[in-house]
């Protein structure tokens, strides 16, 4: 059986991915057709079901979870990993609020969190991630919203932080950022998006028991070149919740529903939205 998987360039994807698309562990009979987009192109088609398999942003599954099933393995969960609001000079609350801000996506968790640390900053235009840095040095944004690779770069660039949303994020409710997780089309039978489960979590498993394995996946994906970088990067959103959320990384993503749906971001959402783990 074959499955079209989406999921990005960014060195944790690869770094994760690896093993599965190519081979590396038992897939289970299944094979998969790799799609690789940043992840606001991923969120985009999820919106309209294109893909079976899909990494996205949480922000945008909780608008999902009628045509999606989130995995346990695969998340990108974690401490002192949010997104930065980021400028040439120091911004004050009400200047953020005012602010052309550029955002790497409007489905994106970045700007989810931005909304609650700043929910009155309107002024908000979506750029490629990676363009987003430029965009601010040049003139064209007062502040941008920064995520991936950019965490590591902008202050050589001249940039300063404004805010970590992640902070933001963690101060306010005591749980560890949900960033993106894997789905599955709910269409898929128990017995398959199960299967799926299982073969996200061997492949993640691999990654972890063999970290160089994928280093030229991951070398010719990324867009900073930096071995340094690519690490830190791996590092900061590969952890213990790539393997299993567990109860704390599912009561995080329970968390963020929760508060979407308090400040009105969305009206309601499935509650059953994990795969079922009776089949794993």
């Amino acid at each position: 059986m074959k499955l079209s998987l989406g999921f990005s360039p960014c060195p944790n994807d690869t770094f994760i991915f690896d093993a599965m698309v190519h081979g590396k562990i038992d897939t289970e009979g299944l094979e998969f057709d790799v799609h690789m987009e940043d992840v606001e192109k991923l969120n985009q088609w999820a919106m309209v079901g294109k893909l079976d398999i899909t990494k996205l942003s949480y922000h945008a599954f909780a608008y999902l979870t009628e045509k999606y099933s989130l995995l346990h393995a695969g998340s990108a969960l974690g401490n002192n990993c949010g997104p930065l609001l980021i400028a040439k000079k120091e911004m004050s609350r009400e200047e953020v609020n005012q602010a052309r801000i550029a955002i790497p996506g409007k489905y994106t968790t970045a700007n989810f969190l931005l909304s609650l640390a700043y929910p009155e900053a309107k002024d908000k235009t979506e750029v490629l991630f990676s363009d987003i840095e430029a965009k601010v040095l040049d003139g064209t944004f007062d502040a941008g919203l920064i995520i991936h690779e950019n965490r590591f770069t902008y202050q050589d660039k001249g940039l300063i932080k404004i805010i970590d949303c992640g902070e933001y994020w963690e101060g306010s409710t005591g749980h560890p950022i949900p960033l993106g997780g894997i789905v599955a089309k709910n269409d898929l039978s128990d017995e398959v998006r199960s299967k799926i489960d299982r073969i996200m979590r061997r492949s993640v498993q691999y990654a972890f028991d063999h970290p160089d394995a994928a280093n030229d996946y991951v070398k010719c994906h990324a867009q900073e070149m930096d071995e340094s970088v690519r690490k830190q990067h791996i590092n900061l959103y590969v952890n213990a919740y790539t393997l299993d959320l567990g109860e704390k990384g599912r009561s995080a993503v329970q968390t963020l529903f929760d508060e979407a749906r308090r400040k009105h971001i969305i009206d309601s959402f499935n509650s059953n939205f994990f795969i079922n783990y009776d089949y794993l």
